[in-house]
């Protein structure tokens, strides 16, 4: 029984790590999504305001990687991550409507594979009995 609690413990606070990244991320393309429309009106302290929002939610997703476990996944990530900074100060420095719109690509594609695995951890979780998905060595939280 108690091995039983200790999974279900271990499966919980696994689908909540999923569920806080999957949330940032859509906190930081809507953010993007409101610099854009800022940019659009010329409200450049607007479109400033948002950038930065979105640029310290990836950099806390960014400082969560294990680097020292997480391998070739946390690396990539990192250099993911790098990149939609980077595009987030393009465009706020150039005015860069494409550099907004390549920063929310990434992180579509990179929401899209957190909501799968939260599907998986919740299809995982309704009759499987070992977790299917594991954050342990890639990102802290």
């Amino acid at each position: 029984m108690q091995q039983l609690t200790a999974y279900r413990s271990a499966e919980i606070n696994t689908s909540d790590r999923v569920k806080i990244i999957s949330l940032l991320y859509d906190g930081a393309i809507n953010f993007i999504k409101m610099a854009m429309s800022r940019m659009e009106e010329k409200d450049i302290a607007g479109k400033g305001l948002y950038i930065g929002k979105a640029t310290s939610i990836i950099a806390e997703l960014s400082s969560s990687l294990n680097m020292e476990e997480g391998g070739e996944v946390s690396q990539n990530l990192r250099r993911l991550y790098d990149f939609v900074l980077d595009r987030l100060l393009i465009a706020n420095l150039r005015n860069e409507m494409e550099a907004l719109e390549n920063a929310e690509k990434v992180l579509q594609h990179l929401r899209d594979g957190w909501k799968e695995m939260e599907r998986k951890l919740s299809t995982a979780s309704a009759g499987a009995s070992k977790p299917a998905l594991s954050l342990e060595n890639g990102v802290r939280i």
